[in-house]
């Protein structure tokens, strides 16, 4: 039933409250929803929000959008981790309406003395309400206005004196308060929004390769692979994600670059998971120990960062689950075991899971898995292809998982349909792949960013990778080195959360062939090695440009949010121009950043997407969106250069790709420093 007042269309609500809106921890978001009531009497509404502890915290007063559109919206700050609700209160103003109908009245000799008597009944109404000085000076406004020997205009003028308002709004007569629903927002860790991630293959780091072929590769090891951790950490990367660590299986091995045949040496696909050393639970014996992996983890922790491990769960032929389970697969008419497929790709080396055959069964061995590699520093899993499995089973999975550890993140690796993408965040992942690696035209990146900081922020934390060992995309294959510049920058800049797989810092961009997204001789198929030292010194690496880009992010918190993305126009379609800011309140919320306290903290970017060939452009500036009321100039200091230059609402602007494809600027007001 609808209320005295009605409250309609809260946001931001996910199903109509059944699934809880994400934050994180020091979060702004808006709230917002249609009110409205009968006649032209007045309302005031509130968000009234509460912590994990249940307690009420102050009320934030909301505002109409635009007059006469009945939408009221607030800003609201999450502060911890945990289950906060809140709810919109509407009440009748009767101080508003006095206001407004008192300031149209008395000037034109109507109701004079009826008006002036109402007013002064509010006054001592507010009066019996408020404590302190202000409890004074409402009963001397209610006795003026009651005052014969004032003239109206007099009695009126003190009743609007700014004082006597600020009070009458911080103390409103509240009349016929409606309540909407409570509707829920679960808040994580910040890492669940902002973080860089990168991914690397531990056998590949160490790896011993013979040139001539004279002997068979040999695997680099965990022990290995932590000697690589500094670099990752100088480069300023959060998270370090590992693909699956675990032993593989030998039957239909896929040999190089995704072959039926396997040669000797070949170390199959790590997703192929399972052999008689072990499955889901034991570590690849050349890769080492739980001792070994043990000690990765704690070295990615004394460098500030985080491991995140790949849950795959799916088999190869030589899984203990084959043959101490076999009911949690699917067997086809000729009595064969079902190996995974999505034709016309075949993949001979996996067992996809049937959870349907013993839904409570496999789903304690999952729930066993998880735990076990939590109990060994993971807090952080990235999910491969969630899509190919039950909802309900990953629902059940995460509220578990977050019911006794809310620190632990999923991140959902799906590219997939969006109504599943959608799906599989609403149930609870933290984290989101996304189509940003095939999304190159500024257009089309505009439109999905205005949906993934809009209606799907609510639910949808997006995680923008560049690359990864499946996605090689042809931008990337004919842009050169400009082209990895161009797509860091959007990564790193547009989104809260960005990752690289290794090997993008040096511009890896074979094919397999023309018009294939694999990577000629992949890394999911062999051991790559990779000489890093060399690229270097050479110059032919991007890793100090990545750093750059990590030290930028660090700085400034305004790039660690989602919803505060806003795009200005460019006159060119080359040439894409966006800018996040955070309010000053909201900085001093960021305690990570450098910037965090010092004010408010905008960021405007323009990047030139041709890596082919220098641009140019006029940049057209929405001030509002920079915090200006566009009636002064602007000092916009490049990070990436240190230049810095007057701008107004109209810019030029070129690019040069070869030197550098974007602008990456700091917004203060005032003139440029000579």
């Amino acid at each position: 039933m609808i209320g005295r007042i009605p409250i309609l269309d809260v946001e931001p609500v996910v199903e109509c409250g059944r699934r809880p809106a994400k934050a994180v921890a020091g979060e702004t978001f808006e709230v917002s929803a249609t009110v409205f009531r009968e006649g032209h009497e007045m309302l005031g509404a509130d968000v009234v929000l509460r912590g994990p502890d249940g307690r009420p915290r102050p009320r934030i007063r909301m505002h109409e959008v635009t007059p006469g559109t009945d939408r009221y919206r607030a800003e609201v700050t999450v502060t911890s981790a945990g289950v906060w609700r809140f709810h919109v209160e509407a009440w009748g103003d009767p101080f508003r309406h006095w206001y407004h109908d008192a300031g149209i009245k008395i000037p034109r000799g109507q109701d004079v003395e009826l008006m002036l008597a109402e007013g002064a009944l509010l006054f001592e109404r507010a009066a019996r309400r408020v404590r302190g000085p202000g409890r004074d000076m409402l009963a001397a406004i209610a006795a003026r206005l009651r005052d014969p020997g004032i003239p109206p205009s007099g009695r009126f003028a003190a009743a609007t004196d700014a004082e006597v308002a600020s009070i009458t709004d911080a103390y409103p007569l509240r009349e016929h308060v409606t309540r909407s629903r409570k509707f829920p927002v679960m808040v994580a860790r910040e890492r669940a929004l902002y973080g860089s991630w990168y991914e690397f293959f531990p056998r590949s780091e160490g790896a011993q390769i013979d040139p001539m072929g004279r002997r068979e590769p040999t695997s680099g090891t965990l022990r290995t692979a932590a000697r690589r951790l500094d670099a990752i950490a100088a480069m300023g990367f959060d998270v370090v994600y590992l693909p699956p660590i675990h032993p593989i299986g030998f039957t239909g091995r896929k040999g190089r670059n995704n072959t039926l045949e396997a040669r000797p040496g070949d170390p199959g696909s790590p997703w192929a998971i399972g052999s008689a050393e072990g499955g889901h639970d034991a570590v690849h014996p050349d890769l080492g120990t739980l001792e070994d992996f043990d000690a990765f983890v704690a070295r990615t922790r004394e460098l500030g960062m985080e491991v995140a491990l790949d849950l795959a769960l799916q088999t190869s032929p030589h899984h203990p689950w084959v043959k101490e389970h076999p009911e949690w697969f699917t067997t086809r008419a000729d009595g064969s075991i079902a190996y995974a497929e999505n034709p016309p790709k075949k993949y001979q080396d996996i067992y996809p899971v049937n959870f349907d055959n013993d839904p409570d069964g496999s789903y304690a061995e999952v729930l066993r898995i998880v735990r076990h590699w939590m109990d060994h520093g993971v807090r952080i899993f990235r999910v491969d292809n969630p899509h190919t499995k039950p909802l309900r089973m990953w629902e059940r999975l995460l509220a578990d998982i977050c019911a006794t550890d809310p620190d632990v993140l999923f991140l959902a690796e799906a590219f997939t349909r969006p109504a599943m993408m959608g799906a599989l965040a609403k149930i609870g992942f933290h984290q989101s792949y996304t189509y940003y690696t095939w999304r190159v035209g500024t257009a089309e990146l505009e439109d999905y960013l205005q949906e993934l900081s809009g209606p799907a922020a609510t639910y949808m934390r997006p995680n923008f990778f560049a690359n990864t060992p499946d996605i090689l995309h042809a931008y990337l294959q004919h842009g050169g080195p400009a082209a990895f510049k161009v797509r860091a920058v959007l990564a790193a800049m547009l989104s809260p959360t960005w990752g690289i797989y290794s090997g993008y810092e040096l511009c890896e961009n074979v094919p397999l062939r023309p018009g294939s997204e694999e990577y000629l001789d992949s890394e999911k198929y062999q051991y790559k090695p990779r000489d890093w030292a060399g690229a270097e010194r050479s110059g032919r690496s991007l890793a100090p440009f990545i750093t750059q880009l990590n030290m930028i992010r660090r700085a400034h918190p305004a790039l660690h949010r989602l919803r505060n993305l806003r795009f200005h126009h460019a006159d060119q379609p080359e040439f894409i121009c966006f800018s996040k800011r955070l309010t000053l309140a909201e900085t001093v919320q960021d305690a990570g950043s450098a910037a965090a306290g010092r004010g408010p903290d905008t960021v405007l970017v323009v990047v030139n997407t041709d890596p082919h060939q220098p641009r140019e452009a006029t940049v057209w500036l929405d001030p509002s969106a920079l915090g200006s009321d566009g009636g002064e100039e602007l000092v916009v200091t490049d990070e990436l250069t240190g230049e810095s230059y007057q701008w107004g609402r109209a810019n030029y602007v070129r690019l040069d790709p070869e030197r550098t494809p974007a602008h990456i600027f700091t917004v203060t007001p005032g003139p440029a420093q000579p």
